[in-house]
């Protein structure tokens, strides 16, 4: 079961400075964010068509692209895209930012053109009001070349989150090379153990989060070092991601969570859409 799955349709497309049919051919067959993955993107909430944090996701995309080796992408034509997206598609809720590094050999090395900006809007996804979260057989590196950037290479990613499926589970969590706890195939997570919120430091290899980056902002939140054994003392525990906000997780693995929604998640949840609603470029 693909519990991500909404029929989603694409509301409009946006390709290197036009408006485009989203079934349209607008994208190189040799583009190396298709031949190999070489590409970085950003998913952006949206609100009555008002993105949120665009200057923080403007930020991380420029992060992953330099990260990469790539060429950065345009700032100032990112926010006319987006701009121009949302007059097209005002009903959005969700929008896919994805910079590449443009039609290249079908190998890894790169060409020597222009990189691709292309944007896409949808509506969001509905997501169950708690979620069971596998433990990923898989592990994530935390010593790898792409650890820390949100990079357009998710083929295990989307592995992991099938085998999720195949049990019952809306999303998966892998541990790193290390045994600590990490990250999700598309989120972050938070526990609360011993009466503190918790979550994986960076140096765990999760990727530094945007809703997971505010939370820290607005909640008392100890960025640590996370076992199992750890794990198995929580009380409550959430996800978080652009399209999920909070998200309450009702088991994890085998640890069966008894408080769903926790009070704190219940806090953070308060304040963080809060946060939403008083600034949209926080």
């Amino acid at each position: 079961m693909n519990f991500a799955s909404n029929n989603e349709k694409i509301g409009a497309c946006w390709v290197n400075g036009n408006l485009v049919d989203p079934l349209e051919a607008s994208v190189s067959a040799v583009d190396h964010a298709i031949v190999v993955g070489d590409g970085v993107f950003e998913t952006l909430k949206v609100t009555q068509g008002v993105p949120f944090a665009v200057s923080r996701h403007i930020k991380r995309l420029v992060f992953s692209a330099r990260g990469l080796g790539m060429s950065l992408p345009d700032e100032d034509l990112t926010r006319k895209a987006i701009n121009e997206i949302l007059e097209k598609d005002p009903a959005a809720e969700r929008l896919r930012v994805t910079w590449s590094s443009g039609p290249g050999p079908l190998s890894s090395s790169r060409g020597n053109g222009e990189g691709t900006l292309s944007i896409a809007s949808s509506p969001g996804t509905k997501w169950p009001a708690s979620e069971k979260v596998q433990l990923s057989e898989w592990t994530r590196n935390e010593n790898g070349a792409l650890t820390g950037l949100k990079t357009t290479s998710y083929a295990e990613n989307v592995k992991a989150l099938y085998a999720a499926y195949e049990v019952g589970c809306s999303e998966a969590v892998f541990l790193n090379t290390s045994g600590w706890l990490c990250e999700g195939t598309g989120t972050n997570i938070f526990l609360v153990i011993d009466g503190k919120l918790v979550t994986p430091d960076l140096s765990s290899g999760c990727l530094a989060g945007i809703t997971r980056e505010l939370v820290i902002e607005i909640a008392e939140v100890e960025e640590r070092n996370i076992s199992l054994s750890d794990a198995s003392r929580t009380s409550e525990a959430f996800l978080t991601s652009s399209t999920r906000d909070i998200s309450p997780i009702s088991c994890l693995g085998e640890i069966v969570l008894t408080e769903v929604p926790g009070s704190v998640t219940l806090q953070v949840a308060e304040k963080f859409a809060n946060l939403v609603a008083s600034n949209p470029d926080p």
